[in-house]
């Protein structure tokens, strides 16, 4: 893991991106906070996170709210010490009614690897169950799941 900090290559910012994507497809917000630093810095939507306990909480309301997550993250372009990423996920509310999810993230780490900073942008598409893409068992897409690009999203 010690290779995945600043300055990223193509390599290790892909790599960084698919261990982010395996992270908030744990559905785990404990696990998922510890990548961040401790004061890291959240847009999401609409919403200012800011620290890994308001990080843990927001993940929570997210994931009670959000069933059924599933998520495909994919590169789009990276400098140094960011990697920009596009990304789509599935889900459906506690009344069945399913979404899709498209958005895009700023992503800016510390010289340890660690993100410091997550700006996000996300518009939810309403989709008809049989309309969905992504059928993997809860949990780490597998490696030979179509990613975004190759879904044509």
């Amino acid at each position: 893991m010690s290779s995945l900090v600043p300055p990223f290559t193509l390599e290790t910012a892909t790599r960084k991106v698919r261990l982010a994507e395996d992270g908030w497809n744990s559905r785990d917000p404990e696990r998922v906070s510890l990548v961040y630093t401790p004061d890291s810095r959240w847009r999401n939507r609409a919403e200012f996170v800011n620290g890994r306990a308001e990080i843990v909480a927001f993940l929570t309301r997210k994931w009670a709210k959000e069933l059924d997550y599933r998520l495909i993250k994919e590169i789009w372009a990276f400098t140094d010490d960011r990697i920009a990423v596009r990304f789509a996920y599935e889900w459906h509310d506690d009344s069945g009614n399913w979404f899709r999810s498209y958005g895009n993230e700023n992503w800016e780490f510390d010289a340890a690897g660690l993100m410091q900073r997550r700006f996000a942008c996300i518009n939810d598409l309403p989709i008809r169950e049989a309309e969905r893409k992504y059928h993997w068992p809860l949990g780490r897409r597998p490696d030979d799941h179509p990613g975004l690009s190759e879904l044509g999203f």
